[in-house]
């Protein structure tokens, strides 16, 4: 028989990728394949490099393997069943005709489009921290913040797709404006960005995440301040999300979460500041055990999971 393997393109704020995933969850060699995107992009350039991404590793499917489908992971809001995507921080998509855009070069192949936090979730449920669990809520904390949901071991996505985008709750205390026209959401808070910009506001002068982490470490007073916040704010909203879906486990990846180890103990004692009900303090929160390459793997598990979907 030969090889199946999914082509999988996860789309964010940053940069769009794409490679081929085997059935295993492995990314094959010389397959993955990375433009930048970001927020000055035009709809063409967009397009262009989510074209360029996808042929690339089209062209590395080895000699034998058969493609078994197309898995988008797409920061949100998407609009599932009609293929587009609104990205918050692509302000040049807005309901941009994604799935339709690739079918012209790949008219054969089945496309299946779910939020990046939902890819992600997958992920974790498939090959990395959250393997065994039935009720699962997966995070990207980064240029912004998603989620996504496993719930009675099947995935919810809701009619439109964007379940589980906890990055759009609000968390109380917080009176920070969001580009979503919210106040107190949680990426208005607790993204890489945000944090950074808060940061700033209270006279630190640094410019980046990395820079922030370094600053951290360091002992600096409005550092540690920007990444407590950050995570108390985290681990109320998940306080509010396991409330209401009693969580089993929360599995936390993306740049910004790797900032400093003790951002889950900050992350754990918002858990514990929300509520004293057992059933909301029992949610584990964890990092993620997969590398940078778990967003593809997730995007792939829409092709090889499929029968998890919800």
């Amino acid at each position: 028989m030969p090889e199946s393997l999914a082509l999988a393109i996860d789309i964010g704020g940053t940069k769009v990728e794409s490679a081929l995933v085997d059935d295993s969850g492995n990314v094959v060699a010389g397959s993955r394949f990375r433009q930048p995107t970001g927020a000055a992009g035009t709809t063409q350039s967009l397009a262009s490099a989510t074209g360029a991404v996808s042929t690339a590793a089209l062209a590395a499917l080895p000699d034998g393997a058969a493609l078994l489908g197309v898995g988008i992971g797409s920061a949100g809001p998407i609009d599932q069943g009609n293929g587009r995507i609104s990205p918050l921080n692509l302000p040049a998509w807005r309901d941009f005709p994604l799935v339709e855009f690739l079918a012209e070069s790949m008219p054969h192949t089945e496309i299946t489009l779910r939020m990046d936090g939902l890819c992600i979730t997958l992920a974790e449920h498939w090959i990395g921290a959250a393997r065994g669990y039935a009720n699962v809520l997966g995070m990207v904390v980064s240029t912004g913040v998603g989620g996504g949901l496993i719930l009675g071991g099947r995935t919810v996505a809701g009619s439109t797709g964007n379940a589980g985008h906890i990055g759009h709750v609000e968390v109380a205390g917080f009176d920070d404006a969001c580009a979503c026209g919210g106040t107190g959401c949680l990426e208005a808070i607790a993204s890489g960005p945000r944090s950074v910009a808060w940061a700033r506001e209270h006279g630190w002068t640094g410019s980046t995440g990395e820079d922030l982490a370094e600053r951290y470490a360091e002992g600096d007073a409005v550092a540690r301040a920007a990444v407590e916040r950050a995570g108390r704010a985290i681990g109320r909203s998940i306080g509010s999300a396991a409330s209401l879906t009693d969580l089993d486990l929360v599995v936390i990846g993306g740049g910004f979460s790797t900032v400093t180890p003790d951002l889950f103990d900050y992350i754990r004692a918002g858990v514990d500041e929300h509520s004293t009900f057992g059933f909301v303090r029992k949610v584990r929160v964890v990092p993620s055990a997969l590398s940078d390459e778990g967003p593809l793997i997730g995007a792939a598990a829409l092709v090889h999971r499929a029968s998890m979907l919800g």
